[in-house]
């Protein structure tokens, strides 16, 4: 009886687990499309140059292909509701694909094509005296970093307590009227921010005056809003149980916004200020009004006009010289530069909210 028993209970269906496709099934679904579309991309490239075979495509349209078969098979081996299941999960993580798509295209191309010129001479002279071979973007790296410090001198600060007193301070229609003009500043175009920053050097200085500290200024119109907004959202995220208690111990408020509620949000505005730099340092159009186009090195900012490193690229695409070849080998280290400093500034701002956050736990 035991032994029958057991025997029934061996043979007897799961209806949990029958009529599912295997773990592995997914992945090989995908990578099959990927291969059944990239050998169809190479059957029509015969006889082309194997330069002219289009990965992005290939990923692509894999993908959308991936999503149908998977949704497909699974209908037909398992049931409606998995098959739905599973065209929603890879429906997600397909859009995820596709959206790293240019991303990686894009930084492909900068790395491959930078490379050419990514050498010593780049990073140790300037365009002074170059019309051909040669030459480096020295000077546009010490405009890039000394025009966006000045702006970011400027902005920190003045965004940084705006965001304080609409948090913590403002009440009433003031504060209804400041939120409402950094809705506006937020999609202020950058040509704007450049055009207000020349006209107000041009009252003081005169037309023609290209200053460092002027592409700053035109930058700080760009950072403001961002750091603003950002830090208000971190500043409103700390409990006001935080802030009660601090209250109830007698300390003042000002001193409670300092010892309590800025560490708290530390990590969160620093994460805000890098993202408001990050969106400001490849500008072009406001620095071509502002800070000039030169190609010597120039490290003051109060002083004649500075590159920048999206405007050595604009420049040395808009007049390449005598030989083109070489200006662009300089327009894509140029980039490339422009990239890695980004990349670094967003290592620096996590390194600093891992240190200055507040520790969990003994």
């Amino acid at each position: 009886m035991t032994a029958t028993t057991a025997a029934a209970a061996s043979a007897r269906v799961n209806p949990l687990t029958t009529g599912q496709l295997p773990a592995w099934s997914p992945w090989a679904i995908l990578l099959g499309s990927w291969v059944l579309v990239g050998g169809v991309f190479a059957l029509m490239n015969t006889g082309g140059d194997p330069a002219d075979f289009n990965i992005a495509a290939t990923l692509f349209l894999g993908t959308v292909l991936f999503v149908v078969l998977l949704t497909v098979f699974s209908s037909v081996a398992e049931n409606r509701r998995r098959a739905v299941d599973r065209l929603v999960t890879s429906l997600v993580s397909s859009a995820f694909v596709i959206v790293l798509i240019p991303l990686v295209s894009l930084l492909y191309t900068v790395v491959v094509n930078g490379l050419d010129r990514f050498d010593a001479e780049f990073f140790s002279s300037s365009m002074r005296n170059i019309v051909g071979e040669g030459g480096g973007a020295v000077h546009a790296i010490w405009g890039t970093l000394l025009i966006t410090l000045g702006a970011a001198v400027i902005s920190v600060p003045i965004g940084l307590m705006t965001a304080i007193y609409l948090v913590e301070y403002g009440r009433g229609k003031l504060a209804k009227a400041i939120t409402f003009l950094v809705d506006v500043m937020t999609g202020i175009p950058s040509i704007v921010a450049g055009l207000f920053a020349a006209a107000v050097f041009v009252i003081f200085f005169g037309p023609g005056t290209y200053m460092g500290i002027a592409g700053s200024v035109a930058l700080s119109v760009l950072m403001i809003p961002v750091v603003v907004r950002s830090s208000e959202e971190m500043l409103r995220l700390v409990p006001n149980e935080l802030r009660e208690a601090s209250y109830a111990l007698g300390v003042p408020k000002w001193l409670t916004i300092m010892k309590v509620v800025m560490p708290t949000s530390i990590a969160g505005i620093t994460t805000g200020v890098t993202l408001a730099i990050s969106r400001v340092i490849g500008e072009t159009a406001p620095l071509v009004l502002t800070a000039g186009i030169t190609a010597s090195l120039n490290t003051n900012l109060f002083s004649g006009p500075m590159t920048t490193l999206p405007v050595l690229v604009f420049s040395q695409y808009r007049s390449p010289g005598i030989d083109p070849t070489e200006a662009l080998d300089r327009a894509w280290a140029g980039a490339l530069t422009l990239i890695l400093i980004v990349m670094a500034l967003n290592l620096v701002a996590r390194l600093v909210a891992k240190i200055f956050a507040p520790k969990l736990g003994r």
